[in-house]
């Protein structure tokens, strides 16, 4: 599925693997925790994005990325990308992408927004994470609005420091088994704490722990997506993109 570079029929795959298309789907789900089609798309978006910054044009991408057709790379490509093809490669053109940062005990929290939510949220030096957006979608528009994003900062203070906020509207995309994971995580109240084990039992993925995993270093939004409250079976907090100190020091709030 990887090297025709997205999904193949389930009857042709099945055939490839030697079992039936239901058994297919079966230990598809139960692994991953998403269909083979999904998986593909996921794998296809993936080759979307490296054909769309090595390729000379657009169309030449989209054949890379294995679509079979303009139309189809044009309407998936652009609900999966956040924007339509040609403004990605080009760096988010004329997108105009709101940012604020706050000081918390635990580091500078910037945070960039869309019109639909947040889009970022990262913990660290100010300097560093904004040099991160920038290199992202380097021709968007970077716009500084404290006053705008006044409630959405405070939020955010608020959860860095272990106290309770609104949930805030998020802008973030990914696949269907992240986007379970991710709502997964939202429910998982200030003060307590899931595995990775008891994620995907709860998102009806027993056997999925490990991609449980990878959808947590995936998120984008630190604190308004709180993959910081999900730890190993044993006890230990594992990795956590902004630190294993961070980490703590936001576990150790909320227990507070």
């Amino acid at each position: 599925m990887t090297e025709a570079g997205g999904p193949l029929p389930l009857p042709e795959l099945a055939g490839l693997l030697g079992c039936s298309v239901r058994q297919l789907q079966r230990d598809f789900t139960e692994v991953l925790g998403i269909s083979p089609r999904q998986f593909g798309q996921a794998v296809r978006t993936d080759r979307t994005r490296t054909a769309l910054r090595s390729s000379d044009s657009v169309l030449d991408a989209a054949f890379a990325a294995g679509y079979g057709s303009v139309r189809g790379f044009y309407e998936e490509a652009a609900r999966r990308l956040g924007m339509t093809p040609s403004d990605y490669v080009a760096g988010a053109p004329e997108q105009e992408l709101l940012w604020s940062v706050t000081r918390t005990p635990v580091g500078d929290i910037v945070a960039v927004a869309t019109p639909r939510g947040l889009a970022a949220v990262r913990i660290g030096r100010e300097s560093e994470l904004l040099n991160e957006i920038a290199a992202e979608f380097p021709k968007a528009t970077l716009v500084r609005d404290d006053e705008a994003m006044v409630d959405v900062m405070r939020a955010l203070g608020a959860l860095a420091t272990g106290r309770r906020a609104p949930e805030l509207p998020v802008d973030v995309h990914g696949t269907a088994f992240q986007a379970r994971v991710w709502s997964a995580l939202r429910d998982i109240p200030v003060g307590e704490t899931r595995t990775y084990s008891q994620v995907a039992e709860a998102i009806g993925s027993p056997s999925s722990v490990r991609a449980v995993a990878r959808a947590c270093a995936s998120n984008r939004v630190a604190l308004a997506i709180p993959c910081h409250r999900v730890i190993r079976s044993d006890g230990s907090l594992a990795g956590y993109r902004w630190g294993l100190s961070v980490k703590q020091s936001l576990l150790a709030c909320e227990s507070a």
